[in-house]
């Protein structure tokens, strides 16, 4: 067992526990977070992230065992966080979205697709939502 996952062992009882992201509070659960494992051919192994903790990663010899250690870490890190009284990343799962995207361009950029929207018989809004759904 490696010495991060002996020292935060301990916290490990406290996994049902209850902890805030944000202003609300929520019953804590690690799954809700956003994870990803990719090959390394430099290293040799599957590295496992966590969008959440950019900070944070884990290796194995499979995409499962990477993910199985990220998520034991992430586990302990948010219960370690949590007894800490520190700020503990919202999931992205769970974060409310209004639906507005504010984009600052360059105005030759505006005209083009404003140009190329009123081509398509389309509102700018139906447009760029078409374009990026990609």
């Amino acid at each position: 067992m490696t010495e991060l996952r002996r020292s935060y062992t301990r916290f490990a009882k406290y996994k049902e526990r209850s902890i805030g992201w944000g202003q609300k509070m929520l019953k804590r659960d690690t799954n809700k977070y956003t994870f990803r494992e990719e090959w390394s051919e430099e290293d040799g192994v599957y590295i496992a992230r966590c969008l959440e903790f950019p900070s944070l990663s884990a290796h194995g010899d499979s995409p499962e065992s990477a993910l199985k250690e990220l998520r034991a870490v992430i586990e302990l890190v948010v219960d370690d966080m949590a007894k800490a009284g520190e700020c503990i990343p919202e999931p992205l799962s769970v974060r409310p979205y209004s639906g507005k995207l504010v984009l600052r361009i360059p105005k030759a950029v505006h005209r083009s697709i404003s140009i190329q929207a009123a081509e398509e018989g389309v509102s700018l809004n139906q447009y760029l939502v078409s374009k990026l759904a990609y």
